[in-house]
């Protein structure tokens, strides 16, 4: 299991969302957890600037740009639409 771990940035993000959509993150985040939901979550890994960093969708138009910071854990910075990654 990976233990989850989160930016100010990301918090900040989060607490201006409405309950619905953040029962819903709260659901894929748990998913996250498990290394073999990966491919159900459609992790991948990003270019560019954000080389270093990963992303999976919440849904079609909400996504989480996430790193892995060693086996254990993962660190959340973004969540938003496809302008995160911008």
């Amino acid at each position: 299991m990976l233990k989850i771990n989160y930016t100010p940035f990301f918090i900040r993000a989060y607490d201006k969302l409405d309950k619905n959509l953040k029962t819903e993150i709260k659901e894929k985040i748990e998913l996250l957890k498990n290394i073999n939901n990966h491919q159900t979550l459609k992790v991948h890994k990003l270019h560019g600037r954000l080389a270093k960093k990963y992303s999976f969708y919440i849904n079609y138009k909400v996504r989480i740009v996430f790193e892995y910071i060693d086996k254990n854990n993962v660190l959340l910075h973004a969540l938003g639409d496809h302008d995160i990654y911008k």
